[in-house]
């Protein structure tokens, strides 16, 4: 009788064991591909001036607890997701023409909260990637009437947190034994593969309304990662319309389109049974308009944006856009205090001859405060 006992106080730890595993593996195989663009603020710029450096950082926080399958809300299969990313970078204007930047970003929590929160929540937290990204001015012109610019860039991003941090998936109540398994991609750092970025970026300025229009496109090309991983390529288009208020105040507003490729295992490898990745639920595209606004004192901007789905299709069962907004601070300056232009690059400035403020700009004309005839300047 007492080995009947024993014997069916066993079975019910291996099946309390099992219940626990397949509840864990159901909140791991969706929304695996979740990986898209590590560059955050929204507005990517063509290059710095001269000897100018940019100082920046932003912070960027989703949370989501809605679910499609394609383009159709559906059931939710985990409680929450939320992460909460700091993105920080340093560029430096080489020349007029070619601009360095070194970014890098840093999640301090990437959560996943099942459906039984107490038994089920994920977190992974860390360093992200490592961005070198140099622009270049294909072509630029400004006048008192219109500007001009084209840029391009390429980048390459080092992944330099962790891509296969261990989660709890069950413990043996009997011998207090613990089973790992390697978490969701959805809630790790980095996707530990080194990745292209190619980058372009065309403006259209009207100086006289202070509003511009322009537009950048993104392209990631993703490698492999050391598990066997490799996630979809990355692919955006933003259109962006910008009015600067009272010389502090900008108002843009962007509609941005972004597609991401679904994952694929290296050969002989099935990612479900190795990671309990689902790659039939990986990839998406969605639209997204994107309203932001920000604020300029001296040489000090900040800015807040947030993305509103406009349209949203994932491939299988996925979690999608809920709440995204992004926070940030820019800081611009010159690093000699009377920055010398290259050879061949100096400017002519015309100003009013009472100093009135606002005045000097780089074309000749009629002072806007007092109507006097600007005059030349060395």
């Amino acid at each position: 009788m007492n080995n009947i006992i024993i014997l069916s106080k066993k079975l019910i730890v291996i099946c309390l064991v099992l219940v626990l595993h397949v509840q864990q593996a159901r909140s791991q195989g969706c929304c695996s591909g979740g990986s898209g663009s590590p560059i955050a603020g929204g507005t990517s710029p063509g290059v710095l001036g001269y000897q100018q450096m940019e100082l920046a950082t932003n912070f960027q926080h989703l949370n989501s607890n809605r679910f499609k399958t394609k383009n159709k809300d559906t059931v939710s299969l985990f409680k929450d997701y939320n992460s909460n990313y700091l993105y920080s970078k340093v560029a430096y204007g080489l020349t007029k023409e070619l601009t360095f930047s070194v970014e890098m970003g840093y999640f301090f929590n990437k959560t996943q909260i099942g459906l039984d929160s107490s038994r089920t929540k994920i977190n992974g937290s860390g360093a992200g990637d490592l961005i070198i990204f140099p622009r270049y001015t294909l072509y630029s012109m400004v006048d008192s009437t219109k500007r001009w610019d084209i840029t391009v860039g390429m980048g390459y991003k080092i992944p330099l947190g962790k891509h296969d941090v261990q989660t709890l998936v069950s413990t043996n109540f009997l011998t207090g034994e613990k089973s790992y398994t390697t978490a969701p991609p959805l809630v790790q750092p980095t996707t530990g593969s080194h990745d292209f970025i190619f980058y372009g970026f065309i403006l259209r300025g009207f100086p006289q309304h202070n509003f511009k229009i322009f537009a950048n496109t993104t392209y990631i090309a993703k490698g492999w990662n050391s598990l066997g991983e490799k996630f979809g390529n990355y692919a955006s288009m933003g259109i962006f319309a910008s009015k600067t208020l009272s010389e502090k105040i900008g108002l843009t507003l962007q509609l941005k389109g972004e597609r991401i490729g679904k994952m694929q295992p290296a050969k002989n490898m099935d990612l479900l049974i190795l990671y309990n990745v689902d790659t039939a639920s990986t990839g998406t595209k969605r639209v997204m308009l994107v309203p932001q606004v920000s604020y300029s004192f001296k040489n000090l901007t900040c800015f807040g944006l947030y993305e509103i789905p406009i349209y949203e299709y994932v491939y299988g069962t996925q979690v999608v856009t809920q709440t995204q907004f992004t926070v940030g601070l820019s800081y611009r300056f010159f690093t000699t205090k009377n920055p010398v232009c290259p050879p061949g690059t100096e400017a002519t400035y015309y100003e009013c001859p009472m100093k009135c403020e606002g005045s000097r700009r780089t074309s000749p004309g009629k002072c806007r405060v007092c109507g006097m005839d600007l005059k030349k300047e060395k």
